[in-house]
């Protein structure tokens, strides 16, 4: 009880403030099989239509922890034609922490451009338009007193539009792209207010990724993925995410990932502010080439490890291939 309490007061301090900052971003630890959730230019990647659909319930048992469900589609729509095609992408999201909660939409436009005559390599411009719903529902909270003066008892909803661009390489061994999510975040003039006290750390914050991978054959069964994701929104510590991902056969994708913060720029931070390190573990099986499974287990590496049962996310993604564009190159990213 005294837990609970004490998140949810430290909840109410975040919500109350005057001057807080932006939330960060949801990151999924199977982020690497749908690379849709990070760049607007991976959209058509796969030369087929592809939908995912993904679940994670992040600190199991800990009260108030966020729960995130999404689901992506997307494809071609044009081929490569004289060197150049284009593919789309729809999201949908929605993300719950304590009295904190947020539904987006997105649709994502991809031009694609060959940079080969067997379209093997390939050079990507993404961008993705959408609208956020956020909403602090203060009639949620523990203790909630109806008479308190400071916080909402019918909730606070405030809808913004928004926008992401991206960049994106890729080869049949290679990747890399650099997008940039949340592109409004800093400039709309949406107010998240209640009673005069403003709620603004409620919205997402402008995030740039950084993401490479490369493929390595070990054996005529066996390949190695090794990739990074680098996450910035200038304001907290930079993460880092590191992944290791075995194949096997083409068909079961076994791995991990660790993540942690990196001191790549000078920010001014608040004093003894600590890495929120975790580690997390990931298979992924394919089925009859079209049905893709995943699983990823994480567990915290720092004091919060003692007070939580880790994090559990569960993915499902199915492929429609369609003859005319189909490809010759496997499809690892």
């Amino acid at each position: 009880m005294c837990l609970r309490k004490g998140l949810y007061t430290g909840l109410l301090m975040m919500a109350a403030s005057l001057h807080a900052g932006a939330q960060q971003n949801v990151q999924f630890s199977q982020y690497v099989f749908n690379g849709l959730s990070v760049n607007p230019a991976y959209a058509g990647y796969k030369d087929a239509w592809y939908l995912n659909t993904i679940y994670r319930q992040q600190w199991t048992g800990f009260p108030g922890a966020p729960v995130t469900g999404g689901v992506s589609f997307d494809g071609p729509v044009r081929p490569l034609k004289a060197g150049a095609g284009f593919g789309l992408g729809l999201q949908l999201m929605a993300d719950k922490v304590g009295p904190q909660q947020s539904y987006s939409f997105y649709a994502s436009y991809a031009y694609r451009i060959a940079l080969d005559a067997e379209h093997t390599r390939r050079l990507c411009f993404g961008l993705g338009v959408g609208v956020t719903q956020y909403r602090l529902a203060g009639n949620t909270l523990a203790y909630f007193d109806g008479d308190d003066p400071v916080f909402p008892g019918e909730g606070v909803n405030a809808y913004t539009p928004d926008a992401r661009f991206g960049v994106y390489y890729h080869s049949p061994s290679f990747y890399v792209g650099v997008s940039v999510m949340d592109l409004f975040s800093r400039y709309t003039s949406t107010k998240y207010a209640w009673k005069g006290y403003n709620y603004q750390n409620i919205r997402k914050s402008q995030h740039i990724y950084l993401t490479t991978g490369v493929m390595f054959p070990l054996s005529e069964h066996l390949q190695l993925k090794p990739s990074l994701m680098i996450k910035d929104d200038f304001k907290g510590p930079t993460n880092l995410d590191v992944n290791a991902m075995l194949l096997i056969d083409r068909v079961f994708w076994i791995g991990g990932s660790f993540r942690t913060a990196v001191p790549v720029w000078k920010k001014q931070l608040p004093s003894g502010l600590e890495s929120l390190n975790a580690a997390s573990a990931i298979v992924e099986y394919y089925i009859g080439g079209k049905w893709r499974i995943g699983y990823a287990y994480d567990l915290n590496i720092n004091e919060l490890a003692g007070t939580q049962g880790g994090s559990h996310e569960i993915s499902v993604g199915v492929l429609f291939p369609r003859k005319r564009f189909s490809t010759s190159s496997p499809r690892y990213f």
